[in-house]
C-alpha cells in the first residue's frame, strides 16, 4: 500500500451514503488559567479564557464520514432542552441535515463538559440519562430506519449505551442490513455486548472484550483464544479489537489473525479516536477495500487525531500525513 493507494481509496468515498444510529453527544471544553486555590476548598480556581462545543459520541462519527467526503445519514436522540438544540445547531453548522434527530423528553442531552487549564483536563462533568427508549420511541426509530435505509452503502451502530441501541433496535436493524445485503458495522460498549449478531464488523476494545468475558487477558495466544470464542459466539464476519498503543487486531474465517502497530506521532488525546476508527473502516469497506486494508487505513485515521486536542473528525490530508510518518510511530489508544 501506497499513498496513491490511499488517495484512490478516499476519492471512492464521495458519494457513498452511511447511516448512523448511536448515542448523539455533546462534547463541551472550557479552557482557561489557574493562578490559585479556592479558599472554601482545596481545588483550583480556573479563570475561564473561553468554551467550545463540539459533536461528541455517535454524532463524532457522524462528522468524521462527513469530513471524508461522504454522505453521513444519521438516527439519534436529544432531550427537550436548551442542550438539544446546541447539538442540532451543531449539525446545521457543519451542513448535515438534522431531520432525523428524536426528542425524548424522558432524558437530557448528553453532554461531556471537560474543564482545562493549562493544557490539563482539571475535571470531567457528564450530564446524561442512560436508561433504553420506550416502546414508542423504538417504533420512531424504526420508522426513520425504513424509510432511509434503502438508499444506504452501509449502517454504523455506534453504542455508548446511553439508551437508543435497545434490544429491539439492534435486532430490527441487523435482520433489515442482513436481508438488504448492507454492511453494518459495530462500536460496542458494555450493555448488549452479545446482541451484536451477524454483523459485518464487530469493533470493540481490550477493555470491553475483557469486561464483557470476566476474563484477564495476561497473554497473547489467550488474546486470540478468547477472540476467537467471541468471534464464533457472535458470527460476525470480522472481529476487530483495538488494544491501545499495540494497535489493533483483526480476526475473520479466511486469515490467521493479524496485528496492525498504531500510528501516531504525538499523543493529546485519545478521545474519539474509536469514531474516527469505524468510521474510516466502514468507508473503505464499502469503497472496494478488503478488511486488512481497511483496518490499516483506519489505523492511520486514528493516529491522526490522536494528535489533536480534543475530539476532532479526521480528514483525508491527516490520514495521508500519518502514513508517510508512520515510521515514527509512538502509540495511541483508538477507543
Amino acid at each position: 500500500m501506497d499513498k496513491k493507494f490511499i488517495r484512490e481509496v478516499i476519492k471512492r468515498f464521495k458519494g457513498k451514503k452511511i447511516l448512523i444510529i448511536g448515542d448523539l453527544m455533546i462534547d463541551h471544553y472550557i479552557w482557561g488559567g489557574v493562578e490559585r486555590i479556592s479558599p472554601e476548598a482545596p481545588v483550583p480556581v480556573v479563570d475561564v479564557k473561553g468554551e467550545e462545543y463540539r459533536l461528541g459520541g455517535a454524532a463524532n462519527v457522524v462528522s468524521n464520514i462527513k469530513s471524508l467526503g461522504a454522505d453521513p445519514y444519521f438516527i439519534g436522540l436529544v432531550g427537550n432542552d436548551e442542550n438539544g438544540k446546541i447539538l442540532k445547531n451543531l449539525f446545521i453548522e457543519k451542513g448535515i441535515n438534522p431531520d432525523n434527530i428524536i426528542a425524548d423528553s424522558s432524558r437530557r442531552t448528553t453532554i461531556k463538559t471537560r474543564i482545562l487549564a493549562h493544557k490539563q483536563q482539571i475535571v470531567r462533568i457528564d450530564t446524561e440519562d442512560r436508561h433504553f427508549v420506550d416502546y414508542e420511541t423504538e417504533n420512531l426509530v424504526i420508522e426513520r430506519l425504513e424509510s432511509l435505509i434503502s438508499n444506504t452503502d452501509a449502517v454504523i451502530l455506534e453504542d455508548y449505551n446511553k439508551g437508543i441501541l435497545s434490544k429491539r433496535i439492534i435486532k430490527h436493524v441487523i435482520a433489515r442490513c442482513n436481508e438488504l445485503k448492507i454492511p453494518v458495522t459495530v462500536d460496542p460498549k458494555f450493555n448488549n455486548f452479545f446482541e451484536y449478531e451477524n454483523v459485518t464488523v464487530f469493533k470493540p476494545n481490550l477493555h470491553e472484550l475483557e469486561k464483557n468475558t470476566g476474563l484477564k487477558i495476561t497473554d497473547n495466544k489467550q488474546f486470540i483464544e478468547v477472540s476467537c470464542d467471541l468471534m464464533s459466539k457472535i458470527r460476525a464476519e470480522y472481529l476487530l479489537i483495538t488494544q491501545g498503543e499495540k494497535g489493533l487486531t483483526v480476526f475473520s474465517d479466511e486469515n490467521e489473525p493479524y496485528t496492525i502497530p498504531a500510528f501516531a506521532l504525538e499523543v493529546f488525546d485519545v478521545s474519539g479516536a474509536g469514531d474516527s476508527v469505524i468510521g474510516t473502516l466502514t468507508l473503505c469497506l464499502v469503497s472496494g477495500c478488503d478488511i486488512k486494508e481497511s483496518a490499516l487505513i483506519a489505523n492511520h485515521a486514528a493516529g491522526a487525531v490522536c494528535g489533536v486536542a480534543g475530539i476532532s473528525p479526521v480528514t483525508p490530508e491527516m490520514i495521508i500525513d500519518s502514513f508517510e510518518n508512520s515510521k515514527k510511530n509512538k502509540g495511541c489508544d483508538s477507543d
